[in-house]
């Protein structure tokens, strides 16, 4: 996907449209503002012309939202001074996410570079009742990788 402004409605229509399929239409507007504060950090932070949006099913309760760059600039959580016009992006994404983190990729399964990923948790007791609401069931050990390492550092944030 191009790495311009104009591209983000593209990138919030993947991640609706895989959440629909899925049946977590609870998720869809959590889920489109995460990819684009990931997206936006893409296009303002790196010199991409191309970024790959992927959104992923890694569990049944656990959905991944990540955008892929050739850029190794590590993401920042910025402080939020309210005289800063942005800055605030990471610490949405911190507070709206189960977890989120970075990986650095290395150049030997692919170019250099990194993906920026948030994870939701679909909540199964509230789907089991009807309500659709989204409830925190807690972040998994940090400890436990979300999958294989791509020949990188991964550094992951939870709550």
């Amino acid at each position: 996907m191009r790495c311009e402004p104009e591209a983000a409605r593209t990138a919030r229509l993947l991640v609706m449209a895989s959440l629909n399929t899925w049946g977590l239409n609870a998720l869809t507007d959590v889920g489109t503002l995460i990819i684009a504060e990931l997206f936006s950090n893409a296009v303002r932070h790196t010199s991409c012309r191309l970024v790959r949006v992927s959104v992923q099913r890694i569990a049944d309760d656990r959905v991944r939202i990540s955008v892929t760059d050739k850029n190794r600039g590590l993401p920042e959580l910025g402080g939020g001074d309210r005289d800063q016009e942005g800055g605030r992006g990471l610490l949405l994404i911190d507070a709206l996410a189960d977890r989120w983190g970075y990986d650095l990729l290395g150049p030997i399964a692919r170019p250099a570079g990194k993906r920026c990923w948030a994870e939701l948790l679909v909540a199964k007791a509230d789907e089991a009742c009807g309500t659709g609401r989204i409830r925190r069931l807690g972040a998994m050990p940090p400890d436990q990788p979300s999958e294989p390492s791509d020949y990188g550092r991964s550094t992951t944030c939870t709550h």
